[in-house]
């Protein structure tokens, strides 16, 4: 009997916790629960992969590639945005100025993750930072940037907050769901797509505006980005089944380690 899949997760980074939490200046890394469950539902093991910054271990003990050598695939989490400096860009706004420690680690676990030919799922900022490793750029605020666009977020509705999503016919995408129209997903950022990466194609996008939902890498590797969170989608609920795109991923997990 084979092992069980071994899913690697990328931390969000806490730089400055709040005082009650009893970490005085200390910087925190952690995952949202949901996300590690979903993939958990099919049996796989999740590990957290702790970022390796200067000044806490020495990194030539501990590597990117020892890390991505361990695990059969990647999932890169939701969480702050994606930094305008990563895709060459000066913050618009102060609160517009992303996490540019995470980027970095995220994007050297990214292209590991191709060199090794390990599968890469990202999962709303996951999604972006994917499409800024491949040279795109992003809308730093969708309201300000697409004026004519629906709203993505809503703060009080949270992952409640939903729209219609239009599957590109012929993609992997819809191939998994035999069809490419009136899918309801929640809808939870206010940074977006602006311009796609090289070596990607889109795979759904926002029925109404237009905004990209989804991409894939081209090429031999299995990378695929989604800007909703499937691990919101209760099961029975109204929304994409998220099982096919789990399975999708976790099955190309699986034939890497052939």
């Amino acid at each position: 009997m084979s092992r069980p899949l071994r899913i690697g997760l990328s931390p969000r980074i806490l730089h400055h916790p709040p005082a009650e939490l009893g970490f005085r200046n200390k910087t925190l890394q952690y995952l949202e629960q949901t996300v590690a469950h979903w993939i958990m539902r099919r049996h796989a093991l999740v590990f957290m992969l702790p970022a390796l910054e200067s000044g806490g271990i020495e990194r030539s003990h501990v590597r990117v590639s020892d890390y991505v050598k361990e695990i059969d695939g990647l999932v890169l989490q939701g969480g702050a945005d994606v930094s305008p400096l990563s895709y060459g860009k000066e913050p618009l706004r102060p609160e517009w100025s992303g996490d540019r420690v995470r980027d970095l680690y995220e994007m050297e676990l990214f292209w590991e993750c191709v060199v090794q030919g390990k599968p890469v799922l990202g999962i709303c900022r996951g999604l972006q930072l994917i499409n800024v490793a491949l040279g795109g750029s992003l809308y730093q605020d969708i309201v300000t940037d697409f004026p004519d666009a629906i709203p993505h977020v809503e703060p009080i509705l949270y992952d409640q907050h939903r729209h219609a999503l239009l599957i590109e016919e012929g993609s992997r995408l819809a191939k998994l769901y035999g069809d490419t129209r009136h899918h309801l997903v929640n809808s939870i950022h206010h940074q977006a797509i602006k311009q796609l990466g090289r070596d990607s194609i889109v795979e759904a996008i926002s029925e109404t505006d237009g905004i990209i939902e989804a991409i894939r890498m081209r090429g031999h590797c299995y990378v695929a980005g989604f800007q909703w969170h499937p691990e919101f989608h209760g099961l029975g609920s109204e929304l994409l089944d998220s099982g096919p795109i789990l399975d999708d991923f976790l099955d190309a997990a699986d034939k890497q380690r052939e």
